[in-house]
C-alpha cells in the first residue's frame, strides 16, 4: 500500500514538472540544444 501511494505521487510529479516545462518552451531550448550537437558531431557547425 505504502509504495503503491508513493508510485501515484511520483507520477503525478512527473506529469505536474513536464507540463511545466511545456509551458516554459523548455522543449524548444532541447531541441536546439540537440541540433547544435548534431552539426558539431558531422562537422557543419
Amino acid at each position: 500500500m505504502k509504495y503503491q501511494c508513493m508510485r501515484w505521487g511520483l507520477l503525478i510529479a512527473g506529469i505536474i514538472l513536464i507540463l511545466i516545462g511545456i509551458r516554459q518552451n523548455g522543449f524548444q531550448d532541447i531541441r536546439n540544444k540537440a541540433i547544435r550537437i548534431c552539426y558539431e558531431c558531422i562537422g557543419i557547425g
